[in-house]
């Protein structure tokens, strides 16, 4: 594939990272350009390494600078690996950092010789290359890298460039934090199905279901969410009872934007 990397270091290959190794190796991601540097690296990671003849942990001395590093390392570890990192990048290097919380500045401050740096962030739906991902670029980084960048997330879902990286914690709050609202909502149906006279396993089914299913739909569908609410919503019907509570001036809208900006608020503390 055209805009993938000439080579790749991925350094820290946990769930996300491995999700997307995954997504390359689908694409056409070279095994044999690619490098893989995790300490603690799993079981299934060995084998998948050992499977389709990637590099796991050679020493520093033998990795040349690559065309993109990877850092899907844990956002408190940047310190301790700064300095090794440091070796990784040359002048055509590009930075692919899903480092929550850690801006492109942290990241230049640490490694100077960076030039081109991504800041991305991904989504839990990634594991399941359902994810999304909110991006955005220093000014050092060229088209050409960014058409790369944009090949390498797109791996595990949908990728969205960002106007400036202030919209990162807002993306934190939205879509990083997002799956987990989802999952809540699944609990709180399935409990109010079982406050309805359900029993508690067939509740949980049903919550479940409807959710997939819902999901699926809207992933399918061209049409707005409103639009879809509108076609399941028969005027003085039961959806109809049940979204005038859930459409209140004090029901589920204004409940969410308030979950929203704490979660916005708490990334903007948690970054630096």
């Amino acid at each position: 594939m055209a805009d993938l990397p000439s080579s790749l270091v991925l350094v820290g290959c946990g769930k996300m990272g491995g999700a997307m190794l995954e997504g390359w190796l689908r694409m056409g991601l070279s095994a044999e350009t690619t490098t893989i540097l995790d300490p603690h690296a799993s079981p299934s990671l060995v084998a998948a390494c050992e499977q389709h003849g990637i590099s796991l942990n050679p020493s520093h001395e033998t990795i040349r600078p690559p065309e993109v590093l990877v850092l899907g390392i844990k956002p408190q570890m940047l310190d301790d690996a700064a300095s090794s990192l440091k070796d990784l990048v040359g002048p055509q290097t590009m930075i692919v950092s899903i480092l929550a919380g850690k801006t492109i500045a942290n990241l230049a401050e640490r490694i100077p010789a960076a030039k081109a740096v991504v800041r991305a962030m991904p989504n839990l739906p990634a594991s399941v290359l359902r994810g999304v991902t909110g991006v955005v670029a220093n000014p050092g980084t060229s088209a050409e890298q960014r058409l790369v960048a944009e090949t390498l997330l797109s791996a595990v879902g949908r990728v969205e460039w960002l106007e400036h990286e202030g919209l990162i914690d807002a993306v934190t709050a939205v879509s990083g934090s997002g799956p987990a609202y989802v999952f809540y909502l699944t609990e709180c149906l399935a409990r109010a199905g079982t406050a309805a006279g359900l029993p508690a396993d067939l509740a949980e089914r049903l919550a479940r279901a409807t959710v997939e299913g819902a999901g699926e739909l809207l992933h399918r569908s061209d049409l707005a969410p409103g639009t879809l609410r509108e076609n399941v919503t028969s005027p003085g019907g039961t959806t109809a009872a049940a979204l005038a509570v859930l459409m209140a001036a004090d029901g589920l809208d204004p409940l969410m934007r308030d979950a929203v900006a704490a979660a916005r608020r708490r990334a903007e503390e948690l970054s630096g």
